[in-house]
């Protein structure tokens, strides 16, 4: 019988999936869905929680240490730097150590980390009164950051930002507070990811 691989998801929200339940969450969601095709994948482990900065999820490991290696690491950070008004710049800075930190966890392979992009959260009902296309704007900049860093690593970026323009203003898409994805939502960002995961654990 094979090894069951070992899978470390890191985050903050939308990882952790304020509002929905366990099995609602992208990681666990993508888990199962990857289990249904025959790889072996344990349920995550998930280091994330609402609101973290890409120095608190460090910070988070830190105290999380030592968290071993894993057959396969997700990442999707940043939303919150942007949501507090800080640098890209320090963004890059601090996304290429997480990244660095995640392939590490991945026993050094790049090619078994996978980063989702940020999604963006001024369409949905809680931006209302806010200005939407600098949200936008800011969260492609620091989008580019990120997949900039992960082309020079070689690991795997997977835009879901898209999603989030489309439908993020649905309220099937939402939970109650009008900002947080729904389980349908992940569905989604899911099925983009789904291809990328299954090519890194083939």
């Amino acid at each position: 019988m094979a090894a069951r691989l070992r899978y470390l998801a890191l985050g903050d929200s939308y990882t952790i999936g304020e509002g929905v339940p366990e099995a609602g969450r992208w990681p666990v969601q993508l888990a199962a869905a990857l289990r249904t095709e025959g790889i072996a994948l344990d349920p995550p482990r998930i280091i994330a929680r609402t609101g973290w900065t890409t120095d608190e999820l460090s910070a988070a490991i830190d105290a999380a240490e030592p968290l071993g290696e894993y057959d396969f690491v997700s990442l999707l950070i940043g939303v919150n730097n942007q949501y507090r008004g800080r640098a890209v710049e320090q963004y890059a800075r601090e996304f290429a150590a997480l990244l660095a930190r995640a392939v590490g966890f991945a026993g050094g392979r790049a090619d078994r980390v996978l980063v989702l992009s940020i999604p963006d959260w001024g369409v949905t009902p809680f931006a209302a009164g806010r200005d939407r296309q600098a949200i936008a704007a800011a969260i492609d900049a620091h989008n580019g950051a990120a997949r900039s860093l992960c082309g020079r690593r070689g690991v795997a970026f997977v835009d879901i930002t898209w999603a989030s323009r489309i439908h993020g203003a649905e309220p099937a898409m939402l939970v109650d507070d009008g900002l947080h994805p729904s389980a349908a939502m992940y569905a989604l960002w899911t099925a983009s990811a789904l291809p990328a995961a299954r090519r890194l654990l083939a």
